[in-house]
């Protein structure tokens, strides 16, 4: 259910809060072999839930995220409740603050029910984690989630809570949005405040919403955009209403399809539900329009760059290979190679490219385009195959998201259809800085056409 749907129900006395954290506790416990949570938060929850119910009979209704429960990839800070990163390295790191974003949550009055798996260290798409388990797809536990906030989609997409948080450093929001077939939304870089988040690659992660649809993402937004004076990295843009109506229709809104890049390499199925897509959209009012991007297979390479360097750097004093697992590993020893010179180099080549890419925003209002090129590839793969060819696991599924996180723009994934296997397909929908607003107002619409 939506938080929409599941605030009705508490404004109609028809459900408790404390009476949806007990169900949501109870599909935790059902669905564990899911490996979705590392940290199950009961008592508190309960104790939240119950001071929830006590605010709702006083009259305090706090917002529409009001006694929703929800869940933190286990990246983000919560005063007196361990934050693991999915690592032996902080697995007893308890801290004695909260992040920014958890403290803007509750405040808005949602409950906390827990802190979702994820890939090691955020570092990984797979979101095997070799320490707390493998997270499993509830589309088909046959296949990934997607990483590195597999939990928090797999949590989603299962039913459990419908709203979770995660970061995206290389498409760690998207890619599970994708693969687990809800929706994701990676906001602009600076839009949300990262204080009291561990970090992966400090230019490079973003945090944001996965949810139940695309409403669910626009409110948790509201709670946690904005300026933060903790965190500098974090815009002074004031935050705007995220949570626009869904627009009537798509007249007057240039939407590119790109002509090289996202449409280059891709699986039949995938081609096609992201092709339908755009079609419904211009049957909505929309003016599609062929565009040919910057490169952005250099914007990869760049972002790669950037990425490997930056993870290096936060880790440099752990030198001890038993604490990771050997993929994390093999990621931090790369970077760990990369002279100076050569991260300058990268961050410079970026900020060309982000100027390039300010011309795109001239022709078009937002882009549409897949967010991965192949449906959840099976767990134990680590190649697909696409077309004649096979590509790695890892380096398909981010080849056409991690682009967006080196530019620094909005993104959200939502579901557009699903392939023969019935595995949901995602459309990433990219707009221009800040333009979260317009994105969600036309990703709502597409939501309603591809239903």
């Amino acid at each position: 259910m939506t938080i929409r749907e599941l605030g009705e129900l508490l404004r109609r006395r028809k459900i408790s809060c404390a009476e949806l954290v007990e169900k949501t506790l109870s599909d935790i416990r059902k669905q564990e072999h899911l490996h979705a949570f590392i940290t199950v938060t009961e008592e508190q929850a309960r104790s939240e839930a119950a001071e929830r119910d006590r605010e709702l009979a006083q009259g305090l209704d706090r917002g529409p995220l009001h006694g929703i429960p929800i869940a933190f990839k286990d990246l983000f800070y919560t005063r007196g409740v361990r934050t693991t990163a999915g690592s032996l390295v902080f697995r007893d790191f308890i801290p004695d603050y909260q992040a920014t974003c958890v403290s803007r949550l509750r405040l808005a009055g949602a409950v906390s029910i827990g802190k979702t798996n994820l890939h090691e260290i955020a570092y990984g798409i797979t979101s095997k984690n070799p320490h707390y388990g493998f997270v499993l797809n509830p589309r088909d536990p046959a296949r990934l989630p997607g990483g590195s906030s597999g939990g928090s989609g797999a949590a989603v997409a299962a039913g459990i809570v419908p709203l979770a948080l995660g970061t995206d450093t290389g498409g760690s929001i998207r890619i599970p949005a994708s693969y687990c077939g809800v929706t994701g939304l990676k906001p602009t870089y600076g839009r949300v405040s990262r204080y009291g988040i561990l970090p992966l690659a400090f230019s490079l992660d973003h945090a944001g919403p996965l949810g139940a649809s695309v409403e669910d993402c626009a409110l948790a937004m509201n709670a946690i955009g904005g300026p933060d004076p903790f965190d500098t990295s974090c815009s002074q843009i004031p935050a705007p209403d995220f949570n626009p109506p869904a627009l009537r229709d798509l007249r007057g809104v240039r939407v590119g399809r790109p002509e090289n890049f996202f449409f280059e390499h891709l699986d039949a199925e995938v081609a096609s539900c992201v092709d339908r897509a755009i079609a419904e959209l211009e049957r909505s009012g929309a003016r599609i329009i062929p565009i040919r991007l910057p490169d952005l297979n250099e914007v990869n390479a760049v972002a790669r760059v950037i990425q490997l360097a930056e993870a290096a750097s936060v880790y440099i004093r752990h030198t001890d290979p038993q604490l990771f697992g050997p993929d994390v590993w093999a990621l931090l020893e790369q970077g760990r190679m990369i002279a100076g010179h050569e991260y300058v180099s990268a961050q410079r080549l970026r900020t060309l490219f982000c100027r390039e890419f300010d011309r795109v925003w001239r022709t078009v209002d937002l882009l549409a385009a897949p967010t991965t090129p192949v449906a959840a590839p099976l767990k134990d793969a680590a190649v697909v195959r696409i077309g004649s060819q096979e590509e790695d696991v890892r380096m398909a599924s981010t080849r056409l998201v991690r682009p967006i996180n080196c530019l620094g723009l909005p993104a959200i994934s939502l579901p557009c259809g699903t392939t023969s296997e019935h595995l949901p397909v995602g459309l990433q929908l990219i707009a221009a800085p800040f333009e979260e607003p317009n994105l969600i107002a036309v990703a709502k619409l597409a939501e309603i056409v591809l239903a």
